[in-house]
């Protein structure tokens, strides 16, 4: 049994199936297995203290995490908001002792040193809202500030199939729906890797290594009820957004939601660079379902 068919039987297999309106009720076991696969990439070993930025309701990052760590390790799991489902499904999944929810503002972190081997924040660059909040010195520069590395890794805005351009088209609505309705962006476009690199350089950063690779899973979570964009009151952004989902909601019925490329880095906290010292890309071309295997 490889580790892959290990987490499924250890973990996933122990959470019950979601019952949520417009989701298959296996879309958060699909989300944990992308976040097992990515994780891969962040050079986690057992006994490990790890930072996580950004866990979320469903801590769908949280488990894998914290599964990888081992016993001996820790996952200090933050968010701004209280997880409604956190503890219920950490617990059902069995990794509850090695994790440490905490209600804290990314910007700011309580931690006066470097207190963990890595910081990790995974499909979470698009929920900061704006690319001032990014850049500016305040949740990359924190991560490099209290951790010895840092993974960061993002949904690319590349499609190489139809299912990858459904997922697309819909996602790519989310962020004008939201501004639309409450005034205020959220979910924003996917980044291409050059300029996650650049966020990570101008928070400090020091690029160890990056690369991409493909999950091949669905990735159903880009899908945004009609109801929402009916609520729209300024009349030609609503018949504008209105047509736009149609149209993605079409090709999602036709081809399915596939998850785009990902994007990864590893950086450390800068520091004097010597002569000849260079970031190393890794590209992974695909993940063979068969043998579980990813193909450099």
């Amino acid at each position: 049994m490889n580790s892959e068919e290990k987490f499924e039987n250890e973990v996933l297999s122990k959470i019950p199936l979601r019952n949520e309106p417009f989701l298959p009720n296996n879309w958060l076991h699909l989300e944990m297995l992308e976040r097992f696969r990515l994780s891969q990439f962040a050079g986690i070993k057992e006994g490990m203290n790890i930072l996580e930025i950004g866990c979320g309701a469903h801590a769908i990052a949280t488990v894998p995490l914290a599964y990888m760590v081992g016993e001996t390790g820790r996952v200090i799991a933050v968010d701004l908001a209280r997880g409604t489902y956190f503890e219920e499904i950490v617990k059902s999944a069995g990794p509850w002792r090695r994790v440490i929810p905490m209600k804290v503002d990314a910007q700011n972190l309580p931690f006066p040193f470097k207190s963990f081997d890595l910081a990790v924040l995974i499909h979470g660059i698009r929920s900061l809202r704006n690319e001032e909040t990014i850049v500016n010195v305040k949740v990359i520069s924190e991560m490099l500030r209290v951790a010895d590395e840092i993974f960061i890794a993002e949904s690319l805005p590349i499609a190489k199939t139809k299912g990858q351009e459904a997922h697309l088209e819909m996602y790519n609505l989310r962020e004008g729906i939201f501004e639309a309705l409450y005034g205020r962006k959220d979910d924003l476009h996917y980044f291409p890797l050059e300029k996650l690199i650049e966020f990570v350089e101008k928070a400090g950063g020091e690029i160890k290594e990056y690369g991409t690779f493909e999950p091949n899973l669905p990735h159903l979570l880009a899908y945004i009820p009609r109801e929402y964009i009916e609520k729209i009151r300024d009349t030609k952004k609503r018949e504008r957004l209105l047509k736009k989902w149609e149209s993605a909601y079409e090709k999602l019925q036709k081809y399915g939601a596939e998850h785009p490329p990902v994007g990864w880095i590893k950086a450390k906290e800068k520091i004097e660079k010597s002569l000849g010292s260079f970031p190393k890309f890794s590209y992974c071309n695909s993940y063979n379902q068969e043998d579980k295997s990813y193909y450099r």
